[in-house]
Parts: C-alpha cells; structure tokens; sequence
C-alpha cells in the first residue's frame, strides 16, 4: 500500500517532468526549468525519506 508521501513524491517527480518538457519546448527558460525540476525531485526525496523532518528555510530564524 502507498503511503501519502509515495504519492506526495511522485506528483513531485510529475511537476518536475513538466518543468523539463516546458524548458525543452522553451530554449530560452530550459536552465530555470532544470532548475525548478532538480528542485521539485530534491523534495520529493526529502519527505519520502522523512515526512516529518524539520529544515531550516533561508530568511527563517534558527
């Protein structure tokens, strides 16, 4: 059985394939799409990895 952070994880992959197909279609923002899409699979790690961690945020007190 899936848990909501496999499906949370996926539809993040799904964004970042999106991202990648708009900068392929896009010359001129294929490097902010890679950017966006590296950022989205990068997530979607984290919270199948551990749901409930906690991360600092730039511009958040520590």
């Amino acid at each position: 059985m899936a848990t909501i952070a496999n499906i949370a994880g996926d539809m993040l992959r799904g964004a970042a394939n999106f991202f990648r197909a708009v900068g392929q279609d896009n010359p001129s923002l294929a490097e902010q799409m890679e950017q966006n899409a590296a950022a989205y699979e990068e997530v979607a790690r984290l919270v199948e990895a551990d749901p409930t961690a906690e991360i600092n945020l730039p511009g958040e007190p520590t």
